[in-house]
């Protein structure tokens, strides 16, 4: 029996009749894998795609029964005939086994659309909190979290941050909430998901090479707001954020909750007098206000640069509007530590501060760790998927005691402070040896740093022109910094005597 695209529509629930359905998966990472995975157990009939795939998961395939084609994709697509398409993540809409599907008419899906449908595979449906933005969500994907279990919930992290969603949903003890973060791919293929509470944390131009305009990213980015039930948290320092509340169709008594550095309103979370207050989930909210906790108790647990403030406003919000009692959020707080490669501080020595902030993909990002200092020696560069980074470098110019350029995009940084910072030192690391990048880029920094100053590493791009991935790229900034300082001869003493002659002595 073959089905229509009406039949798979209509699938909803583990007990759904998908065994026998055709699927193909496209991509063999985490992602895929759980995918291919899940429908195996369902009986499904499947064929993974993919380019590539290490021996193990190759194996485990086999073992689960799934065939894998690594090899005349597209061919043996079309010969499978597949009835749904569920891609992984990095697949784009343009990419030709997408845009194949799509033009034969075949319902193409992420994971986080089929977990959605399959949410009460344990028994126990869990509620789900959504959360994107271009910046921050992993870190109030974890606020949130831990404010839920601090609060006596069952959470979970899940999605573009921890476990796949559907490893999550298969879990058999179940969860009463899912902290789900949410990538602009993902949510592009999301077509049913209703949760519980949503945020969009904040909004610029990012990854506009996979969407293919910043129309279409925000476009994807917004539709995190769709069917939302309770809650919909917005930036009130992002207009844009608001403006997609206003704009998304959400279900009759949600409410849109704002989050901001400055007094709250009425609905609000803010700030009065360093003191984090919500004036949104109370009774008498017109005249009164809750105390969550203090910007110097965020400031103890690394919490109080302001992006950090605004994450834990948004996560605040989040969890308030799933009944979590403002001492629980308090606590957790108090017991939450950073993640590494997010503003991480690795060494002072000498007056300077060696901090991997390899987290920052994207410009907004990078300016948000930039405006955290007040003299940065800025580690800069990779893929820029894109975006221009000129408005960045304009802004950020007074900060800068001088930029290290790293990557593959360099010419468009080169030319970005060649206009908006011709005087500033600006040195490239121009090396084909991938092991030494971190290494020069210690030693250019080392030599231009004065004390006080910190050597940032904000790349505001992509890490795989030449790292595994971003916490590759920090862990060997850090491992450089570290073996650096363990050679006290090759540390310079903070004076302009260290200062190189011309970037070419250092490569």
């Amino acid at each position: 029996m073959t089905r229509t695209a009406d039949d798979v529509a209509a699938l909803t629930g583990w007990s759904a009749e998908w065994a026998g359905l055709r699927v193909a998966v496209l991509g063999l990472g985490v992602t895929g894998f759980s995918v291919a995975d899940t429908l195996a157990e369902l009986g499904a009939e499947l064929v993974v795609l993919a380019n590539r795939a290490d021996d193990e998961t190759a194996d485990l395939l086999e073992v689960i029964g799934v065939r894998l084609v690594l090899t005349n994709l597209e061919s043996e697509l079309a010969a499978f005939g597949p009835e749904l398409v569920v891609v992984s993540p990095g697949f784009a809409p343009t990419h030709p086994l997408v845009a194949w599907a799509t033009a034969a008419g075949i319902p193409v899906w992420g994971d986080v659309e089929l977990a959605w449908r399959l949410r009460d595979r344990s028994g126990t449906v869990a509620e789900w909190i959504a959360i994107t933005g271009t910046n921050g969500k992993t870190t109030t994907t974890q606020l949130t979290t831990a404010m839920l279990i601090a609060g006596g919930r069952r959470a979970i992290a899940c999605g573009n941050v921890g476990i796949p969603v559907l490893d999550a949903v298969r879990d058999p003890t179940g969860f009463d909430v899912l902290v789900v973060e949410l990538s602009s791919f993902q949510l592009h293929y999301l077509q049913s998901m209703s949760p519980f509470s949503s945020v969009c944390l904040n909004l610029a131009a990012d990854h506009l090479d996979w969407h293919g305009s910043a129309a279409a990213y925000r476009a994807a980015k917004g539709s995190v707001y769709d069917r939302t039930r309770v809650a919909c948290v917005y930036n009130l320092e992002d207009d844009a954020t608001r403006e997609l509340v206003e704009e998304a169709e959400v279900v009759d008594g949600c409410r849109a909750i704002g989050f901001g550095r400055g007094i709250p309103g009425p609905s609000d979370i803010g700030l009065v007098d360093e003191i984090v207050v919500d004036r949104a989930f109370l009774a008498d909210r017109w005249r009164a206000a809750i105390e969550l906790t203090t910007v110097d108790e965020l400031e103890a647990v690394g919490l109080g640069s302001p992006h950090m403030i605004a994450n834990v406003l948004a996560a605040s919000a989040l969890a308030r509007s799933f009944g979590v009692a403002p001492g629980d959020i308090r606590s957790a707080l108090q017991a939450f530590r950073m993640d590494h490669h997010r503003t991480e501080t690795i060494l002072e020595r000498d007056g300077i501060r060696w901090v991997n902030d390899s987290k920052a993909t994207n410009p907004h990002a990078a300016k948000a760790a930039l405006e955290s200092f007040d003299s940065v020696v800025w580690v800069v560069g990779g893929l820029l998927k894109g975006v221009d980074v000129t408005e960045l470098v304009s802004a950020t110019r007074a900060r800068l005691r001088a930029a290290i350029l790293i990557g593959t995009d360099r010419s468009a940084l080169r030319d970005a402070f060649a206009r908006h910072a011709p005087e500033l030192p600006v040195f490239e690391v121009d090396t084909a040896d991938t092991r030494e990048v971190m290494p020069v880029v210690v030693r250019l920094s080392a030599a231009v740093a004065r004390r006080g100053d910190t050597v940032l590493l904000a790349p505001a791009a992509a890490s795989m022109d030449q790292f595994i991935d971003y916490a590759d790229r920090g862990n060997r900034f850090a491992d450089a910094v570290r073996e650096a300082d363990s050679a006290p001869q090759a540390r310079g003493d903070g004076t302009d005597d260290d200062e190189p002659s011309s970037p070419a002595d250092e490569d």
